[in-house]
């Protein structure tokens, strides 16, 4: 695959004429404005310019309210989200605002519209698939939809439209930016009524393909499954670095298709050498493809998506293709996308209770151990004096046991054990009080296992708050009786936040939601 050499056009004396002239002397080097990704404008400090590499003062002198005003009169209008734009530009004006809501900060990012990008995926879209993108912000999400709604609509000839929230595709102004070709642009005037433009944009305009930057809310990912079920092609980028981050959202996990837990029957469970209760997708997802950006030159793709989901909840090793643009403009697969983890569903970690009742048979529990110190395990059993044993040979084994360091690291020797289907317990770490634990809570259960069981659902809870904190979105909890909901729902409340439960017991789960 061959990909044409990245032009680029940043209209960057734009964004420059809109400084201050002491700030727009200072920015006049060459070299500087073409590496230059923000202008930041804090009141009372020295202004800077932030490269990919580097931070420069530009000024010794902090920043007026002279300086900010200068700014404001010659940019755009301020929406509801804090952002303006310079017109037919795709620079973005970011506020920060004080408690009174006065102006007293600025982050002035530089628009670039690069053509060429698409090309690495241009064969997916041309298929007329769905495609969701994914990857941390400033990886190109955004301009590789602005470059996937020009392609379409300039030389596959299809009726494009963007729904654009904050006028990162189409710019500022009226009339969009030429960087998003013949595609038609229908703004959103704030925020939350992004869904009902998505909505509006297929009742009224007849378009074949709908781009959408930044799918965040409940209300969008089912607007973007309605539109997916009256046939029309969907772009989008939604919250997320990976698959793994979206099935985990549950306000976006509709998009690959949602997901729930089942309860197999004794045989279904056995045959499948899984536990009882599995994770399984709910519906079709919304989208055909889903496309992490690693990188500006790197992506996986994953599809067809379904399939992929349904490996994923199986918890076999998942194996995109990865394609790579070389330094001459080339693009090559570097890995083709394989389903060797797909045949060989890896079991979820054995839960207390599913030991507990293989340790109840006429015969001690037979351990395989990886990654833990066997001579720990035995000081443990004997110490502890119960019917269980090591052995050497996987095939002889009731639980593999292994620690979190391996489990997160997933080396290839445990994902052939995962593979087996025996049972998989993790102990917190290579410690004899740990081994202790494990196996006092299958033989013996006590009143200070049942405290270490109450321990663990509040740090869970308590670590559900920090994430709400720093993503602003809803975190769910795994299961619990109603007691230790009610400590959790007592955590979450303590803190300010909402908290509901949902679910029926067995599954009934603490959801913490922002405030």
């Amino acid at each position: 695959m061959t990909a044409t050499p990245d032009a680029t056009t940043d209209d960057i004396d734009l964004l420059l004429d809109i400084m201050p002239p002491h700030i727009l002397r200072a920015v006049s080097d060459g070299q500087l404005r073409d590496r230059l990704i923000e202008i930041v404008i804090d009141l009372g400090r020295p202004p800077e310019a932030r490269s990919a590499d580097a931070l420069l003062e530009l000024s010794d002198l902090p920043v007026s309210r002279e300086d900010l005003e200068y700014v404001l009169s010659r940019v755009g209008t301020f929406t509801e989200d804090n952002r303006a734009g310079i017109e037919r530009t795709l620079h973005r004006i970011s506020a920060i605002r004080n408690r009174m809501g006065d102006i007293i900060g600025l982050t002035c990012r530089v628009g670039r519209a690069i053509f060429g990008t698409v090309d690495i995926v241009r064969d997916v879209i041309e298929q007329g698939s769905s495609l969701l993108l994914l990857g941390r912000p400033g990886v190109g999400k955004t301009t590789l939809l602005r470059e996937s709604a020009r392609v379409l609509a300039d030389e596959l000839g299809k009726r494009v439209v963007i729904v654009d929230t904050s006028n990162e595709i189409g710019g500022d102004g009226d009339i969009p930016h030429p960087g998003i070709g013949r595609a038609r642009r229908m703004q959103v005037p704030s925020p939350d009524r992004q869904h009902a433009v998505m909505i509006e944009a297929v009742e009224n305009h007849m378009p074949e393909v709908i781009v959408i930057d930044e799918i965040g809310t409940q209300a969008e990912a089912s607007a973007a499954r309605t539109i997916a079920e009256r046939g029309v092609q969907l772009i989008a980028t939604a919250h997320g670095n990976t698959l793994d981050n979206l099935t985990q959202n549950p306000t976006l996990s509709d998009l690959v298709g949602g997901i729930q837990a089942v309860t197999l029957s004794d045989e279904e469970a056995r045959r499948r050498r899984t536990q009882k209760t599995v994770l399984e997708r709910k519906a079709p997802p919304t989208f055909q493809v889903l496309v992490e950006i690693q990188g500006k030159d790197r992506l996986a793709i994953h599809t067809p998506l379904a399939s992929v989901v349904d490996t994923f909840l199986r918890g076999a090793a998942l194996e995109p293709e990865i394609r790579v643009r070389t330094h001459d403009g080339r693009v090559e697969v570097e890995q083709e996308a394989g389903q060797s983890g797909g045949s060989d569903p890896q079991p979820e970690p054995a839960s207390e209770s599913d030991l507990a009742s293989l340790a109840s048979a006429n015969r001690p529990l037979r351990i395989f151990t990886y990654g833990v110190n066997r001579d720990r395990l035995d000081r443990a059993v004997k110490k502890l004096k119960v019917p269980a044993v090591m052995v050497k040979e996987l095939e002889e084994a009731d639980v593999v046991m292994t620690h979190k360091t391996h489990e997160k690291r997933r080396p290839r020797k445990l994902r052939e054990l995962q593979a087996s289907g025996v049972p998989l317990h993790i102990v917190r770490n290579n410690t004899l009080t740990q081994m202790e634990h494990f196996l006092r809570s299958i033989f013996m259960p006590r009143e200070e296992d049942r405290q270490e069981e109450e321990r663990e659902a509040m740090r869970a809870a308590e670590d559900a708050v920090n994430q709400v904190f720093e993503s602003s979105q809803p975190v769910e909890l795994l299961p619990q009786n109603s007691y230790l909901r009610s400590l959790q729902h007592q955590i979450a409340q303590r803190y300010g936040l909402v908290t509901e439960s949902e679910g029926r017991d067995p599954f009934r789960r603490v959801v913490i939601h922002p405030m």
